[in-house]
């Protein structure tokens, strides 16, 4: 489908430091152009992961603008011809795909299957904040962890305040039976994984005795944000044949210590499904409309902490500056 004219958008030409004026920049590039099944959505909300730093800081130089944003809320502005699932005005929410233009724009083109509708009592800024790590979490627990309601056991949530922990911890609670275990170690994280239902905290800079402590028998899941340095403690708190899902990407891991307890280790990205544009990329689309019926039933809570209300390279370069400390607690949302 052809659609013409230019629009706003939000870009980074090379990886600069967040504090560079020049590290994030206002652009002005052609409406994108839709394939067969791609909707066309106006943008009203993103979120800033660490997805979008790592991808930033580390651009090589370019005359072409990048444009990041894998978290969005907006509405349906426009169909491909191939668009079956979504109607022009219906109110979305998404996490996108790494291989094309993300949504730090005025108008983004995504495809149907990665895009559900967003939950009707949240704002486009509440929505925004949750599609990455809603499917990351969903991933993991369902898919990597294989749970179900009538699972056992215990699960360790690391960096638990954290997006991705933030929702893990959420999901597991509402949709499983086990044991949560959310590590924190501030006193307003720890206060936040147990308003999002927690059952105990741990504190990961002594994971083997507070884990050991929470649960003398060992643990069965770990989800695991920073894997570097930690396998020897994993080892020891684990179960034999627990699993672990790591979402970080840490070079050289050496995961032998798991060996003599027969430990599962499993990776989780939630963009495999659209990098590969595998058969069952629709799997997203429903999960986030499963999870939006969640939250619309109050069992599921927004992540947003914090919302710059500044859709711009200024607003989004406060946003990554902001989550380059690693200290955030839930999301932070850029919203017009």
């Amino acid at each position: 489908m052809s659609t013409s004219g230019t629009m706003r958008a939000v870009a980074s030409y090379q990886g600069l430091p967040v504090d560079d004026q020049d590290s994030v920049v206002d652009v002005e590039v052609s409406v994108p152009e839709l394939r067969g099944r791609d909707v066309l959505v106006r943008v009203q909300a993103v979120s800033v992961n660490p997805v979008d730093v790592k991808i930033r800081s580390g651009l090589a130089a370019s005359k072409t603008p990048r444009i990041l944003g894998f978290d969005a809320a907006g509405v349906v502005e426009a169909v491909g011809p191939d668009v079956t699932t979504l109607a022009v005005g219906d109110e979305v929410w998404y996490a996108g795909d790494v291989t094309r233009p993300g949504a730090n724009a005025d108008l983004h083109a995504v495809d149907e299957r990665l895009v559900g509708r967003k939950p009707n009592s949240l704002t486009f800024a509440e929505a925004a904040a949750m599609p990455l790590t809603t499917i990351t979490a969903w991933e993991t627990l369902f898919e990597r962890f294989g749970l179900t309601q009538d699972s056992k056991g215990t699960l360790v949530v690391l960096a638990g305040a954290g997006g991705v922990g933030s929702m893990t911890v959420q999901l597991a609670k509402a949709l499983t039976g086990v044991r949560v275990l959310a590590s924190a170690t501030r006193s307003e994280s720890r206060a936040w994984v147990q308003e999002l239902g927690a059952d105990a905290v741990v504190d990961h800079h002594d994971l083997v005795e507070s884990a050991t402590n929470a649960a003398p028998d060992g643990i069965d899941y770990l989800l695991s944000p920073h894997s570097r340095g930690n396998i020897e403690t994993y080892a020891q708190i684990m179960r034999p044949f627990g699993h672990i899902t790591a979402i970080d990407e840490p070079e050289g891991l050496d995961l032998l210590p798991l060996k003599s307890k027969s430990v599962a280790w499993h990776w989780e990205l939630m963009f495999t499904r659209s990098i590969h544009q595998t058969d069952d990329m629709v799997v997203q689309k429903n999960l986030l409309e499963t999870v939006a019926g969640l939250v619309d039933e109050k069992r599921i809570r927004t992540t947003l902490t914090t919302a710059i209300d500044d859709f711009s390279a200024a607003g989004l370069r406060e946003a990554h500056r902001l989550v380059e400390t690693g200290r955030v607690t839930g999301k932070i949302v850029v919203t017009r």
